[in-house]
């Protein structure tokens, strides 16, 4: 029996939504994990900033079509750019939590990342005036492996995450986790509300289609079909990017060809296919949704050996 089909799951039983939820995870083009490697946080301030005129384009679209999102925003950027934050806040957006180095929390120890989470969410909320309430994982490294996230997460009164990718990646992914909204329990039986990126499901596995590299290069008419589906199973789709992708003017990184493809691949489309998505569907924030997310919804049990819940 696969770890999946030990686990006491079910979609939510809501009615069908009349939205989708959308993000982006604010920061700067030079703090990818592609470029980690090469570029130490040390040296992230001698490097152009670039997210103040991509983050306007972005406000400037969502008030076009009346539309808003949650922002995951790094504590680097709300230390060294905190006129970010004020923009974002100021246009009504909800403001979450992005941590505050950008490092893969299998990189990071549980003492580390809550002082992390700790100090990130004390700036963000002194800037922008709002409770911080989510959060999401630089490069959704919430994984079974560091499931003790989790937990932390709990226990400091985190009410959602959005770090649980349900897919196969060499660098991130929980391929057996649930492709849909649910409730993510730690090892320790801290529970948060886990609020996955889009996937659509296909030869018996979960497929990302509703963010980043992902969506750039896949046909939009795919991700529209795909939050069709979303809404005809009751959920809420959530669709990711970052701002450095709208600026396909920004400096070449030094790293791999590989990862010089997956960073800038198709960034002239970027805005287009957005509004297309803006076009067809409401989106909105998870802070407008939450208490709806959370009706009918079925727990999963994360950690490394997992364990079954009797939910």
């Amino acid at each position: 029996m696969t770890h999946q089909a030990k686990q006491s799951i079910k979609r939510s039983n809501i009615e069908k939504p009349h939205c989708h939820i959308l993000s982006f995870d604010v920061e700067e083009y030079f703090q990818v994990e592609a470029a980690a490697e090469n570029i130490s946080y040390a040296e992230w301030n001698s490097f152009e900033k670039r997210l103040v005129p991509m983050v306007e384009l972005i406000l400037q679209l969502l008030n076009e079509y009346n539309a808003s999102a949650t922002f995951f925003i790094l504590g680097w950027v709300a230390r060294y750019e905190r006129e970010v934050i004020n923009m974002i806040a100021n246009a009504g957006h909800e403001i979450a939590s992005h941590g505050m180095s950008h490092s893969m929390l299998r990189e990071l120890t549980p003492q580390r990342f809550r002082a992390e989470l700790e100090d990130t969410r004390k700036m963000l909320e002194d800037i922008s005036g709002q409770p911080v309430i989510g959060f999401r994982a630089p490069t959704f490294s919430i994984t079974h492996q560091t499931a003790w996230a989790i937990d932390i997460l709990s226990e400091m009164g985190y009410e959602y995450d959005s770090s649980i990718f349900p897919i196969h990646h060499d660098r991130y992914g929980v391929p057996d986790a649930p492709g849909y909204v649910h409730y993510a329990i730690g090892p320790a039986g801290g529970r948060v509300l886990e609020i996955p990126p889009l996937t659509v499901r296909l030869w018996r596995r979960n497929l990302p289609i509703g963010g980043g590299g992902y969506l750039r290069i896949l046909p939009v008419c795919l991700i529209i079909a795909a939050l069709n589906g979303a809404e005809k199973n009751g959920q809420c789709g959530m669709i990711y990017l970052h701002p450095w992708e709208f600026d396909d003017a920004q400096p070449l990184l030094p790293m791999s060809r590989l990862n010089q493809w997956r960073h800038r691949v198709n960034l002239k489309r970027t805005e287009g296919k957005l509004r297309k998505l803006l076009e067809h569907f409401n989106f909105v924030s998870v802070s407008r949704v939450l208490n709806t997310l959370k009706v009918g919804t079925g727990t999963y049990h994360y950690g490394n050996p997992p364990k079954k819940t009797n939910d």
